[in-house]
Parts: C-alpha cells; sequence; structure tokens
C-alpha cells in the first residue's frame, strides 16, 4: 500500500472563522500522519515565541519522521519572529511542514502577503455572514455525513441556532446522530422548541407577512428567552432587503436563476416571492427606514429597545396595509 502524498512544506490558514480554521490545520495533520504515522505534531502560539522556535523545531529529527509545526495567532508574531518565518518561507527545509494560522485583520498582513507571494498553498476561512451561506454550510455538513435536511429545514435550524459556526455545527451532529432519514423543519422545530418559534427571523416573517399580532407575540416570546433586540431588528432589515430584491426581479424568471443572481439561496427566493402579496415598492421603502430608525433608537439613540422594535412592527403592518 503506498503512503498518501505529506502536507506542503508551508501552508497558510486565514480567515476570521475559527471553525473552519480548527478544521482546515486537523485536515492538514490528518494527511501528515496517513503520510507517516509517526509524524509528530508541535502546536505553538506566536504570542511570546521566541525566534529561533520554529527553526529548531524543523530540523531533521534523528530518526527521520516528519514533524508538523503549527502557529498559531500570526498576527501577534514578533519583529523577530516574522524575520524569521519570512526566511523560513523562502526556504523551507525537508521533512517539515510549516502550518501559518492567521485570524484575518490588518495585524500580520505583511507576513501573510509574503507567504502568499512565495505561491505556497492557502486556505481561506471566510466569515460566512450571509443567511444562504449558512444554509449551505448545513446542507453541507448533512452531506459529509451522507445525510440530507430539506432547505426549509437547513433555514429552520440556521434560525434557531444564530450565527456561531461551532453550534451550528454541533447542531447538525445533533440531528444527524439522532435521527434516520430526510431532516425536515418538524424536526428541526422538535429538537429545538422555543428557540425556531422565538427567534428574529420569525418575528420577521410574521410582520412582513401582515401578522402584526404575531409578530407582537414572536417578539415577546424571543425577549423573554433571552434574545438580544439587535438581531431581532437585524433580522427585519433582512427580510425587507431580500423583499426588495427579490420584487425588483422579473416574475416570469425562474427562482434557480433569480437566487444565482442575486447571491441567496432559492428557498428565500420563494419564500420572499411568497410574502410579496400586499405590498408596492413604497411601502417597503417606508419600512425599511422604519427600521432603519430602530436601528439607531435600539444602539442608543432611544430609551426603550423593545418600544422600538414593537413601532417597527407596528410601521411595518402600517405601510404594507397603505
Amino acid at each position: 500500500m503506498m503512503a498518501s502524498e505529506p502536507p506542503a512544506l508551508v501552508t497558510l490558514v486565514t480567515g476570521p472563522e475559527e471553525l473552519l480554521r480548527d478544521r482546515a490545520v486537523s485536515h492538514i495533520v490528518s494527511q501528515a500522519r496517513r503520510h507517516d504515522a509517526t509524524a509528530e505534531v508541535q502546536k505553538l502560539s506566536a504570542v511570546g515565541l521566541e525566534q529561533g522556535r520554529i527553526t529548531a523545531l524543523a530540523n531533521p529529527s534523528l530518526f527521520g519522521e516528519l514533524t508538523v509545526i503549527v502557529v498559531g495567532d500570526l498576527g501577534e508574531a514578533a519583529d523577530g519572529v516574522v524575520h524569521e518565518l519570512r526566511a523560513y518561507v523562502a526556504a523551507p527545509p525537508e521533512g517539515a511542514a510549516l502550518v501559518l494560522v492567521h485570524g484575518g485583520g490588518v495585524k500580520g498582513k505583511a507576513l501573510v502577503d509574503a507567504v502568499r507571494k512565495s505561491k505556497a498553498p492557502v486556505i481561506e476561512c471566510k466569515a460566512l455572514k450571509w443567511e444562504n451561506e449558512k444554509i449551505a454550510f448545513v446542507q453541507a455538513e448533512f452531506a459529509r455525513a451522507k445525510h440530507t435536511i430539506r432547505p426549509d429545514a437547513a433555514s429552520a435550524l440556521v434560525d434557531a441556532v444564530g450565527n456561531d459556526l461551532r453550534e451550528l455545527a454541533n447542531a447538525c451532529s445533533q440531528l444527524v446522530a439522532d435521527t434516520d432519514g430526510v431532516v425536515d423543519r418538524a424536526v428541526v422545530e422538535r429538537y429545538h422548541a422555543g428557540r425556531v418559534e422565538a427567534s428574529g427571523f420569525r418575528v420577521a416573517d410574521a410582520a412582513i407577512e401582515g401578522r402584526s399580532a404575531d409578530a407582537l407575540r414572536l417578539l415577546r416570546h424571543a425577549l423573554a428567552t433571552g434574545v438580544d433586540p439587535v438581531p431581532v431588528n437585524a433580522a427585519f432589515a433582512a427580510g425587507l432587503r431580500t423583499l426588495a430584491r427579490v420584487g425588483g426581479m422579473p416574475r416570469t424568471m425562474k427562482p434557480d436563476d433569480m437566487a444565482r443572481d442575486l447571491g441567496i439561496s432559492s428557498f428565500q427566493v420563494r419564500k420572499a416571492r411568497g410574502q410579496l402579496g400586499g405590498w408596492s415598492a413604497e411601502a417597503v421603502a417606508a419600512s425599511i427606514t422604519a427600521v432603519a430608525h430602530a436601528d439607531e433608537q435600539i444602539k442608543g439613540g432611544g430609551t426603550d429597545p423593545v418600544y422600538a422594535l414593537e413601532r417597527a412592527i407596528v410601521a411595518i403592518a402600517a405601510a404594507r396595509a397603505s
């Protein structure tokens, strides 16, 4: 049986998403151990790291086993360590695999740029900012486990769990372990009872669909279960923006084509199309203005964030009915 290929001599793992960075490092370590079962792994932080330590660890061992050197917190490296790493990247020694982990941002950017210019492999770990990206992440987690989750169920899971990707991955693992067959929305709501119902997006959907009484009830429930007012108002803004974008596209356009052009999921397109009844462009614009005002009130311009959210719901309902 042939041994697998060793990792690259230098690899850069960069980006703000911690879970994806951790997974990238784990993948490289696993690759090293498939290539050499005796591979030694050294995990270091650039914080307080002394110059020369990395070079010393990279020296060939007596028994010739592969050494994987993982250096985290790259943006915190002192000038001497940066100088050492630049020299290392320019002429990496055989017998070691150096993995440089950078959390994004401007600190350490000059070193990151030098690694990029060296043509070393780069693994990008970008933050998943948009709902469609998180839905795709959930679906990919299930696909990796050879399970299937319906798009509306994936959306409900994102809605229930929130923005933390590690928590979202853990929720996927739980559902994979505890269920058989296709996971639908009812399964997600059973496992995350209350959190799905009380989430900001459920409040926003009710408001946008003209169900203001439901929206106010869901808002009270959400706040009582610890949901912060800021993401609730952000859900209003996101829902209205999607409504405006979908409403501005040709009605004859297929949902999949529209989703591709707008950079959102087909599920979001279908949901927005179902919500468009009763809305005019002017009403959407008025609602977006009301939500922007609520945002200013919630973030310090007012004294009562709950009242600001309630006013936003009333304003959205009034705009839709006009």
